[in-house]
């Protein structure tokens, strides 16, 4: 709700007379706020007497029928919530070790929600995101330009893609009950050290690409 009483507080005496003279234009609580707002400068209108008791009884009259309607609304209870990682999770594994995997975490939530047919998109959207990352750095490397700095940035669009716009348009709630993201960030990274472990080739070749083409700089 709006706070009138400091908006009012802020005005000059014409203006909030200006709220009491055309008080039918106006809503009932920034009138009423203006009378108490004049009241306390000294300079208490000559409509006051006449005007408060009626704003008063509608600005009550509306509170108590909003204290009902709040009143009936049902609680939601936290145990019906969905079990969701939260923006917070997915961002912190996409950037600490794949979008892909921050896209998982997305995916599972959608799962969850029951809007497998999103999932599809979704995995377009990464498989597009990935193969356009691959000849991105392929150009950067061969016109000399490529910096471990750069693939975070590159990363940096699809990061904000998934809280920006896939969160908001197809997950669509942010009262959910927050499941561990550390438990799948170790999977994730166990992956990785296994398949690393499996074929030591890719990371040294991968480490020898960045240290020739620093040498080349």
């Amino acid at each position: 709700m709006e706070d009138y009483a400091a908006k009012m507080a802020l005005k000059p005496d014409a203006a909030l007379r200006e709220y009491v003279t055309g008080h039918a234009q106006y809503r009932e609580e920034a009138v009423l706020a203006a009378l108490n707002e004049l009241r306390q400068r000294g300079q208490p209108a000559p409509e006051d007497t006449a005007l408060r008791p009626q704003l008063e009884a509608v600005v009550q009259k509306a509170q108590a029928a909003a204290d009902a309607l709040a009143a009936e609304a049902p609680e939601t209870d936290v145990a019906d919530l969905p079990r969701l990682f939260s923006p917070a999770g997915i961002v912190v594994v996409s950037a600490t070790l794949s979008v892909v995997a921050g896209a998982v975490l997305l995916a599972l939530n959608l799962y969850r929600l029951k809007k497998g047919n999103i999932i599809i998109w979704l995995v377009a959207f990464v498989v597009a995101y990935v193969i356009a990352r691959a000849l991105l750095l392929k150009w950067l490397i061969a016109q000399h330009l490529f910096s471990p700095w750069i693939a975070p940035l590159i990363d940096l669009p699809v990061i904000v893609a998934y809280v920006w716009w896939f969160w908001p348009r197809y997950i669509g709630t942010y009262q959910f009950q927050p499941r561990n993201w550390l438990l799948p960030l170790g999977v994730f990274m166990l992956v990785i050290f296994v398949v690393l472990l499996l074929n030591p080739g890719t990371a040294q070749q991968l480490k020898e690409q960045i240290e020739q083409q620093m040498q080349q700089r």
